[in-house]
């Protein structure tokens, strides 16, 4: 197994799991994690954020961008040269990616980034939409990737599962 990929559906607390769990582990971890930009009470776009404290935004219904996800601009250029950089940390431990989704699948770079880590030696913790698409499908079918489905309900037992899990590949 190189990787654990934690799916579920939108708001069942991926990212939190990913937090959660790198804290646990406590080894040096690189990659980036997204969350909610919120004005008002209304989410209104996506940060991006690397686990060295850079910080961009990904989408945002401001972001005027032939890239669109529902009512959100996607800004590639901001994945690719502040998110793809944060998975190249050669002494990181552990690489992190939240998330392999539809706004970051729409640039070539971040999937070409998401197989270099797949195959690379380090162990991988991200989380991957839930819905189908070809290239997240390939990805969850790969042999050296363990699913961990994550519901409200579960997310103690999936954060346990997830923290044993890369314990066991980071001896």
């Amino acid at each position: 197994m190189s990787a654990v990929l934690i799916t579920g559906p939108p708001g069942c607390g991926k990212t939190t799991l990913i937090r959660k769990a790198v804290t646990e582990l406590g080894v040096a971890a690189a990659g980036f994690y997204t969350e909610e930009i919120r004005s008002a009470g209304r989410r209104e776009g996506f940060a991006l954020v690397t686990l060295d404290g850079r910080r961009t935004t990904l989408a945002s219904v401001r972001i005027r961008s032939p890239h669109r996800v529902s009512r959100y601009g996607v800004d590639l250029e901001a994945l690719e040269t502040v998110g793809l950089p944060a998975l190249e940390n050669a002494d990181a431990k552990l690489l992190v990616i939240d998330e392999i989704g539809k706004m970051e699948l729409l640039s070539p770079r971040f999937q070409e980034a998401v197989v270099r880590a797949l195959d690379g030696a380090t162990p991988l913790l991200a989380s991957i939409m839930i819905s189908r698409h070809p290239f997240a499908d390939t990805v969850r079918s790969r042999p050296d990737v363990r699913i961990i489905h994550l519901t409200p309900e579960s997310r103690d037992r999936a954060r346990e599962a997830v923290v044993a899990a890369l314990r066991e590949v980071l001896r």
